[in-house]
């Protein structure tokens, strides 16, 4: 299987760069995968889309300012150029590191180390020491190089790691997103139940989600159930191979509960559908499922690395509500494995005929 198969024609216009000031007044394609019909709706119509028995699932992983502007050693403290952050003027010594995954053996212990992407790539070696801030910011340096130019970087012991963190960084928007962060950032590119910190991005499907869109769901007796996954490099990591067979993810970390493991596995018993809100919901679900052997989900925590591809027989979701997304990606590439991949990029077109806004901060799709 190509990967050039998952491809799509998307003007630039289309291409999302700010979010609406309501979530919720998102448009919504609704697409039903039996007829293979996509219908035109607003996201305010999603509670009445559920059925009456779903268990709808969110990913309650709430994103880090994971961007840090820095230093490297011998060099003094200048501002870094965030008039376009697709093309970003660097002035000498300094850096960018995006946090992607954390890898100490917990998050409190030391040695704390990070695997990261860094610009300039090629100028940063092994053994380099980068500074943030000033005299009170944070020092690492670079203990390891990846295959893809990624570092592995150890931060000096701080008393408060991730307190720096919060004050120094930056919310990590896509690249496709031209232009810096803002304030406002930190709290639209978020889902309004995020809980659990680790991100590096959002899980975008839970951005058009409000609290009284919630509450109309309770209202309608719809279940949910919340898990875990902190989206890593994993998610967005772009694909460097012809073949979709030959590529590999980066694993991102999960939890999911003993109470959402017994939802889930109950919904599954009974016949009821699980509806995934995101597609790293469908991996989390998904991988845990093929992990335990059993046939349904394990509660526990650990490390996602599946891949989801046209062929992939699906046994625990049964509807997904997704953004849309860049093409020969392996979110398209997942979404295409849930309702056929002729009918994902039929419905594609039609959204960029209807001029939909497109990836994080854009319009949703609701596939059942």
């Amino acid at each position: 299987m190509l990967v050039s198969d998952f491809n799509y024609p998307l003007p630039e216009e289309l291409i999302a760069q700010e979010p609406l000031a309501d979530r919720a007044a998102s448009r919504l394609l609704h697409l039903d995968r039996a007829p293979g019909q996509v219908h035109d709706r607003g996201f305010r119509e999603f509670p009445e889309l559920l059925r009456w028995d779903d268990l709808v699932v969110f990913n309650n992983t709430r994103v880090f300012p994971a961007r840090l502007y820095g230093r490297r050693s011998g060099t003094k403290a200048q501002p870094v150029s965030l008039r376009n952050p697709a093309a970003r003027e660097f002035l000498k010594g300094q850096v960018e590191v995006l946090l992607t995954r954390q890898v100490s053996p917990a998050p409190n212990e030391e040695p704390n180390e990070w695997e990261c992407l860094v610009r300039p790539g090629r100028k940063i070696g092994v053994s380099e020491r980068l500074f943030f801030g000033d005299e009170n910011g944070l020092q690492a340096e670079v203990v390891a190089r990846g295959s893809f130019g990624e570092r592995r970087i150890q931060f000096n012991p701080v008393a408060d790691f991730f307190g720096a963190v919060e004050r120094l960084g930056h919310v990590p928007l896509p690249p496709y997103i031209d232009r810096a962060d803002r304030p406002e950032d930190r709290e639209r590119y978020q889902t309004v139940y995020a809980r659990e910190r680790g991100s590096v991005a959002a899980p975008t499907a839970g951005l058009h989600f409000t609290p009284e869109i919630l509450t109309r769901m309770k209202q309608r007796g719809i279940e949910t159930a919340e898990i875990t996954l902190h989206v890593g490099l994993g998610t967005f990591q772009p694909v460097r191979v012809d073949r979709v067979e030959d590529h590999k993810l980066h694993r991102e970390s999960y939890c999911i509960s003993e109470q959402a493991a017994a939802k889930i596995n109950k919904a599954l018993g009974t016949g009821r559908r699980v509806v995934a809100v995101g597609t790293t919901t469908v991996r989390t679900l998904e991988h845990s499922v093929s992990e335990s052997g059993t046939g349904r989900v394990q509660a526990g925590s650990g490390e996602a690395d599946i891949f989801l591809y046209p062929g992939h027989e699906f046994r625990v979701v049964g509807a997904l509500l997704t953004n849309f997304h860049l093409p020969q990606s392996t979110l398209l590439m997942l979404v295409c494995a849930f309702a056929g991949r002729e009918r994902v990029l039929q419905a594609y077109r039609h959204a960029v005929e209807q001029k939909y806004r497109f990836y994080s901060y854009g319009d949703c799709m609701f596939v059942e």
